[in-house]
C-alpha cells in the first residue's frame, strides 16, 4: 500500500510538472507573438512618420514651380484634381516663385476631374497675375489632359508630341447576341423606365441613346467652349480641329492649339528665366495611398453595375 501511494504521488507531481512546463511553454509563445506585432506596428508607424509629405517648399532664389501631370485624369491611380490643387496653390504661393510650369503626360479622363483643375488655374492667374502658367507636353497631351493645357498662358510641345482630341465618348459593351446564342435571358428589374439606362445585357433603347448623344453634344460644347476661351485668337479653326483628331506637335503649333517648340529646361531657362526648378508635385505617402485604395475598392464594391464610362477623349 505504501508503495502504490508512493507511486501515486510521484505520478501526480509528474502531471503538475508537466502541465506547469506547457503553461510557462504557452506564455513564452503568447509573449513572442505579442512582442513580435509590436515591432510590427512600430515598424508600420515609422514608415508613416518618414513617408510624410507635409508638401513645404523652401527656397531662396528665384525658381520654376514644376507640377506634373502624368498618366490617366481621374481614375484609382489617375491624377486626383484634390491634390493637383493643393499643389497649384502652394506654388503660387511661394516666395521667389517666377513661373509655373505643367508637365503634361496624359491620354486624357474624367471631364469633371479636369474641369476643376483648369478652374483653379483660372482663378489662380486672374488673382496672381504677375506669375504665368505655361504648359509643356512630352509624349501626350490629350483629351483632359489638354483641356487643362488650355488653362495655361502658353503651351510647348516636342515636334513629335501627340496632342488634340478634343471630344468626348462613352464606350461599353452589348452582348444581347451572345446572350441570345447562349440561351440566357436577362430580368432587369427597375423603379424608373430609365433606371437601367443603356444596359448592356438589353437592346438598344432609342430614346436613351438619343439621351445619351444629347448628353455626350452638351458635355462636347463646354470642352468646345473651354479651348476657345483658352487659346483665343490663335485657333485655328477648322471642321477637324473639335472633331476628337490628334495632331503632332508640329501641326499643333500650326492649328493654334500650341505655341511653340521647347522643353521643361527650355521654358525654366530661356522663358521663365529661372533655371532653378522645384518640384511641387503632390507625391502621395502611404497613409493616403492606403486609404484612398480602401476607400475605392469600397466604392467599386458599392457602384451599381453600369457598362458606360464618361470620359473626355
Amino acid at each position: 500500500m505504501a508503495d502504490e501511494q508512493h507511486n501515486w504521488e510521484r505520478e501526480a507531481l509528474g502531471h503538475l510538472l508537466a502541465a506547469h512546463l506547457r503553461e510557462q511553454r504557452r506564455a513564452r509563445i503568447w509573449s513572442l507573438v505579442f512582442k513580435s506585432l509590436g515591432f510590427v506596428w512600430l515598424f508600420l508607424l515609422l514608415i508613416l512618420i518618414f513617408s510624410r509629405d507635409d508638401g513645404d517648399f523652401v527656397s531662396t532664389s528665384p525658381h520654376t514651380a514644376l507640377i506634373e501631370i502624368q498618366g490617366e485624369i481621374g481614375g484609382e491611380d489617375g491624377v486626383i484634381a484634390d491634390d493637383l490643387i493643393g499643389a497649384l496653390n502652394s506654388a503660387f504661393e511661394a516666395k521667389h516663385v517666377k513661373g509655373v510650369v505643367l508637365r503634361i503626360n496624359s491620354p486624357g479622363g474624367s471631364p469633371v476631374q479636369a474641369g476643376q483643375i483648369y478652374d483653379e488655374i483660372r482663378r489662380l492667374r486672374g488673382k496672381n497675375p504677375k506669375i504665368p502658367l505655361y504648359a509643356v507636353v512630352d509624349d501626350i497631351c490629350a483629351s483632359g489632359g489638354y483641356y487643362i493645357a488650355a488653362a495655361a498662358d502658353k503651351i510647348f510641345v516636342d515636334k513629335a508630341s501627340i496632342v488634340g482630341s478634343i471630344g468626348v465618348l462613352m464606350d461599353g459593351f452589348g452582348f444581347t447576341g451572345s446572350m441570345e446564342k447562349l440561351g440566357i435571358e436577362r430580368r432587369l428589374l427597375t423603379a424608373g423606365e430609365n433606371k437601367g439606362f443603356l444596359d448592356p445585357f438589353s437592346p438598344v433603347d432609342a430614346q436613351q441613346l438619343g439621351h445619351a448623344r444629347a448628353m455626350l453634344n452638351e458635355v462636347h460644347q463646354q470642352f468646345i467652349q473651354v479651348v476657345r476661351d483658352g487659346r483665343g485668337k490663335r485657333l485655328k479653326e477648322g471642321p477637324e480641329l473639335f472633331s476628337g483628331l490628334v495632331w503632332s506637335g508640329a501641326k499643333s503649333i500650326e492649328l493654334g492649339l500650341a505655341d511653340g517648340l521647347g522643353s521643361l529646361d527650355y521654358v525654366a531657362r530661356e522663358v521663365l528665366k529661372a533655371e532653378e526648378i522645384l518640384d511641387y508635385t503632390p507625391h502621395e505617402n502611404l497613409a493616403d495611398r492606403l486609404a484612398r485604395r480602401l476607400g475605392t475598392a469600397m466604392g467599386t464594391a458599392m457602384r451599381p453595375w453600369m457598362g458606360e464610362n464618361l470620359r473626355v477623349r
